[in-house]
């Protein structure tokens, strides 16, 4: 059977192994790694803070929710139409504790990513060296 399970087409990589364990430290440094920023301060599009944070973390669930209900439906339809597996076993079935615990390491990287915005905030308060605004990184590139 094939451990690794795909987390995002906008995760880095793609594809992560699912053997860790929850108290591994890979674990934490992939929910981490969800804050990675690019260089600089973050642009903002809307009046408020506030706006931007609540319009990006929409957006991230928004991508997720659409990327996943569009494979849900293709996996179905596979299964249907080859007689393997109807809407009703799907409807009722029960995870093992263990895929129970993977479940959760699931909605744990996936709140990651979905709270990304925020924790590069908490970053850029953390690190304010960090926060060159756009527009004088972009000078500096064409003063090379």
């Amino acid at each position: 059977m094939n451990n690794n399970t795909e987390l995002s087409s906008s995760h880095a990589g793609g594809m992560q192994n699912t053997d860790t364990q929850i108290g591994d430290a890979s674990v934490i440094n992939d929910i981490t790694m969800a804050g990675d920023k690019s260089k600089g301060a973050r642009p903002y599009f809307y009046e408020s803070a506030e706006t931007e944070r609540v319009f990006n973390i929409a957006m991230a669930i928004a991508t997720e929710v659409a990327v996943v209900r569009e494979r849900m439906d293709t996996i179905e339809r596979l299964l249907a139409s080859k007689g393997i597996l109807n809407q009703q076993e799907i409807e009722s079935f029960v995870p093992s504790d263990e895929q129970a615990e993977e479940r959760q390491l699931w909605h744990a990287r996936y709140a990651a990513r979905i709270l990304r915005i925020v924790q590069q905030e908490l970053d850029a308060i953390a690190h304010p060296e960090n926060n060159t605004p756009m527009q004088q990184i972009a000078d500096e590139i064409n003063e090379m």
